[in-house]
């Protein structure tokens, strides 16, 4: 069964810094595209930022361009999410999603991810 961890989460203050992390394990999995998510309270859940799997193509919301980065390290099945100058409309539960696709560019749409994390609580505190 595939499972995917965030972890990294907390409350930060704004300008300040969080490292996200997801693990992806199960079995013989071996994620393709891999993004990120993330759902404010009261609002619907929005793409984040999307990798390939062979870290070489990317896809970022405008919202988070010049301040979020993804990257991943497929030999231990992890996508990273660093994100500086935090704001206090990034609050927000962030999650992880992977995909088995391995020949696919990096993509917002839900429907691509067949696999979800559980999801970790960014705060930015003003």
């Amino acid at each position: 069964q595939v499972q995917l961890e965030e972890s990294g989460g907390g409350l930060v203050q704004a300008g300040g810094s969080l490292r996200l992390s997801c693990a992806a394990s199960g079995g013989a999995f071996s994620p393709g595209v891999m993004g990120w998510f993330r759902q404010a309270p009261g609002k619907e859940r929005v793409a984040v930022g999307s990798i390939n799997r062979s870290g070489d193509n990317f896809w970022y919301a405008d919202f988070v361009k010049g301040r979020f980065t993804i990257a991943r390290d497929n030999a231990k099945s992890t996508v990273i999410l660093q994100m500086n100058s935090l704001k206090p409309e990034d609050t927000a539960v962030y999650y992880c999603a992977a995909t088995e696709a391995s020949n696919s560019i990096a993509t917002p749409q839900e429907r691509t991810y067949a696999y979800w994390g559980q999801g970790t609580q960014v705060t930015v505190s003003s």
